[in-house]
Parts: C-alpha cells; structure tokens; sequence
C-alpha cells in the first residue's frame, strides 16, 4: 500500500485500487488533488504489475466534483494565469486518462461536475442504485471545465447537452439511459460486481488488453485505413511473446490460460 496525502493506492494480486480520500469534503477535487493523480498515473503507466485499475471515492460517495474553493479562485483571474491553471489541470485528466491498463470506475453516492468527467476518463463505470448525478457549472456561469468532450463521447450531443444545459441532478437508472454506465446494481451487490469484473480483466493477457484498448481509444479519431495499420502495427509486437504462445496453445488443449504478462 502507498500513502498519498489525497489518495490511497493498493496494489493486490495485479489489481490496483485507487481511492480518492476525501470522504469529509465528499471527494471533492482540488489543484493538489488532481496533481497528485497525475503522479499516479505517471507510476502506474510503466508498472508491469498493475494490470488493471479500480477507481472509487472514499466513504459514501464518488466525487462531488471540483472543490467551490478551486471554482471560487477563478474569479477575477487573470486571463493567462486563467487559462495556464486549467490546461494543467486537464492535463492530470488527460494523464489518467491515459492510463494502458483498463480502469474501472465504482460509483456510489455523488458523483457531480468534475467527478463525472472524472469517470468518463475511465474504461468502465460501474455504479449503484444511489448514485446520484449532476452537471451544475451551468448554473454558476460557467461552462463545464474539465473536459466536456469526455461526456459527449460516451453518452452522445444529444444527452450531453441535455445534463450540462438542463443542469438538473438525475438519477443512476437515469445515467445508465443515457449510456454513461455499465452496469447497475444494488448498493450491497457493488463491492463483489466490481471486484468479479476486476478479476475477469486480470484474468487476461495483460500485454494484449493494453494493445487492444490503445487501438480502440487511438483508432476512434483515424480513418479506417490507419486504424487497420495501427492494429497491424501493434499486433505485430505480440507475435512472439509468450502470453500469445500460451494462449493459442491452452484454445487448441481445450484448457484455461495462464497468462504471466510476458
């Protein structure tokens, strides 16, 4: 286990679990928050053990979002400073975001604003029936700040537009409608649901699953024909490896895999 002053990370049978650890300011996200993140991801990226990640908010909630502080600062800011401050901070998004291993999010209680957007920077989002949502910067004059592009390429223009426009809190039945989750269960069923799709992932070859979602999140924003190169190109890297060696071998011995990352 490794201490944070903001997060805690534990790191067990290949499974990292990161917990923002803010539970008595409900998770919200400051400047150091996010910094702090960042250097995560940073150690994580390279870490052959890691080879999938589990997100969840301290106590009852996920994230109520970016901490009214870090908002409050803002006015009045100087334009340059203004726009330096966020591009850093969407910095630590993208970083995270960033990450080659598959990210799940767990989602309870709130998850609100810049906690949102912080879970669409994950691969999965799973959440229970008491999560609740909301898109507020609308109604404190400003649009939403830390990737609002996130958002629309999970759940569409249409939706998108509908939670930041509207404003208005809605339910998880309600975010799952809109394609934001994956699944929904009932809060008592939240821990074992997450923790059984966390074991299926690292149950894979690790080396592939990163290969895999690197040409999904890379391809999207190509044309067919360099999305199709790009799978070539990287699968290329793996013709050799033992874990693929393995896999084709247990397939044809009707046996489950025992994939070792190499």
């Amino acid at each position: 286990m490794t201490d944070y002053q903001n997060w805690t990370l534990e790191i067990d049978q290949n499974i990292a679990t990161l917990t923002l650890n803010r539970a008595n300011k409900l998770n919200s996200l400051t400047a150091d928050t996010l910094h702090e993140l960042r250097d995560i991801a940073n150690s994580l990226k390279d870490n052959s053990e890691v080879w999938v990640v589990i997100l969840q908010g301290a106590g009852d909630n996920f994230s109520a979002g970016v901490d009214v502080s870090q908002i409050q600062s803002m006015v009045g800011q100087d334009d340059t400073a203004y726009r330096e401050n966020l591009r850093d901070l969407q910095d630590c998004l993208d970083t995270f975001e960033s990450l080659p291993q598959p990210v799940i999010a767990k989602i309870k209680g709130f998850c609100i604003g810049g906690g949102l957007i912080l879970a669409c920077c994950c691969d999965f989002r799973l959440a229970d029936t008491s999560a609740t949502f909301h898109l507020p910067e609308v109604q404190l004059g400003i649009a939403v700040i830390m990737g609002t592009q996130r958002i629309t390429r999970v759940a569409g223009i249409p939706n998108t537009k509908e939670m930041v426009l509207m404003a208005e809190r809605f339910s998880a039945e309600k975010a799952q409608a809109y394609g934001l989750l994956h699944n929904l269960v009932e809060p008592e069923e939240l821990d074992q649901v997450v923790d059984d799709f966390a074991i299926r992932l690292s149950q894979l070859p690790p080396r592939t699953v990163r290969i895999a979602k690197q040409i999904i999140d890379e391809g999207a924003t190509m044309s067919l024909r360099d999305s199709q190169d790009l799978e070539i190109d990287l699968q290329g890297g793996l013709l050799n490896s033992p874990d693929f060696a393995e896999g084709v071998t247990a397939f044809f011995e009707k046996r489950s895999a025992n994939f070792t990352g190499e």
